[in-house]
């Protein structure tokens, strides 16, 4: 009975570790500030956005990059991907801080003038981040292409894309990250109360 007891204690003891460890895990993710820990990139999202684009491409048909950040993303923007910013205004969270899962909105520029959307798939640094998106290689998806801030402010304001590796391209402007998130009031499911 003795052994039963012993067993039964440590049992007991290593759970409640296994308890605190995650969640001084989960304290290290946060910030002091106690912001949430990071966002992650759906992975289901993203492979619908692959697949979406693969069947255009089997039927010849042009492969742009708001629909593949649409989907990969989650977030429900139409039109031309220098219009994401602002049409996100007081319906999706937006910010100047990279998060996975966030839509980079690139702002129009001379070699870009409709602008340009990807998705961030993996915060590197507070300096660098990678993205996927789509057609910055025509009719192509690219996948974890690096992405580094060149902005004096250090606010993701300019940009400079690894397109090739080893080889960062010009800077270009960005109007921030767009996240997943939206503001404002959500629906309340059926049977559910407010309160």
């Amino acid at each position: 009975m003795t052994r039963l007891m012993h067993g039964f204690a440590r049992t007991t003891f290593l759970c409640a570790s296994l308890v605190l460890l995650t969640a001084c895990g989960d304290a290290i993710t946060k910030s002091s500030m106690g912001a949430s820990a990071p966002a992650t990139l759906n992975p289901e999202l993203q492979a619908k956005a692959i697949a979406e684009v693969r069947e255009k491409q089997a039927k010849g048909a042009r492969v742009w990059c708001v629909p593949f950040a649409r989907t990969a993303s989650g977030v429900e923007l139409t039109g031309n991907a220098g219009t994401w910013w602002t049409a996100a205004k007081g319906v999706y969270s937006r910010g100047n801080e990279p998060e996975a899962g966030a839509v980079m909105v690139f702002a129009p520029h001379s070699s870009s003038r409709l602008g340009h959307v990807a998705v961030v798939s993996e915060v590197v640094s507070d300096r660098e981040v990678l993205i996927d998106h789509a057609n910055w290689t025509r009719n192509k998806v690219s996948l974890k292409m690096p992405v580094y801030d060149v902005s004096a402010n250090n606010d993701w304001s300019r940009i400079q894309v690894e397109g090739t590796p080893g080889v960062l391209g010009d800077a270009r402007p960005v109007h921030g990250f767009v996240y997943p998130r939206k503001i404002g009031p959500q629906p309340v499911a059926a049977g559910v109360s407010k309160s």
